[in-house]
């Protein structure tokens, strides 16, 4: 009977991982005691890819909204307003839902920690929910307008930390494919909000009024997709579940439709409409899927011990070679 495989890849008293150069030890399997992950799956569910998706549209969209207001295209602003108000409203619940009671969250508002991702983006959405939904609300009642813009500056202004916080959430824990592609997250998760927000005001905004978000359905479209390439090409073969099983699935429909449906929304123009709002929903259902790529990914990387244990040996074996030119 074989010895039980040890947490670093290798065999109880057996060869080392790596392959020896000229010996005939074959290189081992990395493999953890009895087949168990090294660390736990993320315990998150359906929710929170679904609240990165909405979050994301909110804090774009909030964004998006300010900077219409200013340029004078008040049209845009109302539909972005809109949005933003809609996006959180979704959001808040799912963020809830996950958390299993609602007192959880006022719980994480007791301390801020500036070091903490999750105390950060909980208190970046308890100050930008109230603003975006009433300056949403007092916007299409046409009611209470100084304190309307006073609202639309705080959301605005604060839009793009809830669009991106998210990124630098999950880049902030212990699975491999999250971890180490803390770098590029973040812009993966601004492009695809950036994209949704323009995308949404596409569909909801006359065409005259919506060549802003058209530029910004094309500009967060090539972010998040160049992001996207940056991210797996850095992470080598720690990348492999965006290229396998459900996850690996999910970033290939995200980058066809992402690519396809902001091509559609460039071609369609102001002429275009009908091309133009395929193109939006494309470039949404991308965004979403996008998310749930990289969800996915994660509980895949977490599975398999290789994740874990490779980027360990490569940074011991960097320590050692800086050790030596020392």
């Amino acid at each position: 009977m074989s010895a039980p495989a040890a947490p670093d890849g290798g065999r109880r008293g057996g060869a080392p991982a790596s392959r020896v150069r000229g010996s005939m030890v074959p290189e081992a399997e990395f493999r953890s005691y009895y087949g168990r992950p090294i660390i736990k799956e993320p315990v998150w569910t359906w929710e929170v890819p679904c609240y990165f998706f909405a979050g994301g549209l909110a804090g774009a969209s909030a964004s998006l909204g300010l900077v219409a207001r200013l340029a004078g295209n008040h049209r845009l602003a109302r539909s972005a307003w809109t949005a933003a108000g809609a996006g959180v409203a979704a959001g808040v619940p799912l963020l809830v839902s996950d958390l299993g009671r609602p007192e959880r969250f006022p719980y994480m508002l007791r301390v801020f920690k500036v070091t903490s991702p999750l105390s950060v983006g909980s208190w970046v959405l308890a100050a930008m929910g109230p603003a975006a939904a009433g300056a949403a609300v007092a916007d299409r009642l046409g009611v209470f307008p100084r304190l309307a813009r006073a609202a639309e500056a705080v959301a605005g202004l604060l839009g793009p930390a809830l669009a991106t916080y998210t990124g630098t959430l999950v880049a902030d824990t212990a699975v491999p494919v999250w971890h180490e592609a803390g770098r590029e997250l973040p812009f993966v998760f601004a492009g695809s909000a950036a994209a949704s927000a323009g995308a949404t005001a596409v569909l909801s905004t006359p065409a005259a009024d919506a060549g802003p978000a058209r530029r910004l359905v094309v500009t967060g479209a090539l972010l998040e997709l160049g992001a996207a390439q940056a991210m797996e090409r850095r992470l080598g073969e720690l990348g492999e579940p965006y290229h396998q099983g459900p996850a690996g699935r999910l970033a290939r429909l995200a980058k066809a439709c992402t690519a396809t449906g902001a091509g559609l929304v460039a071609a369609g123009g102001r002429r275009r409409r009908a091309l133009a709002a395929t193109g939006a929903a494309l470039v949404l259902a991308g965004s979403m899927c996008e998310r749930w790529a990289v969800y996915k990914a994660g509980f895949q990387s977490a599975r398999d011990p290789k994740y874990i244990v490779a980027p360990q040996r490569a940074r011991l074996a960097e320590r050692e070679r800086e050790q030596l030119q020392q």
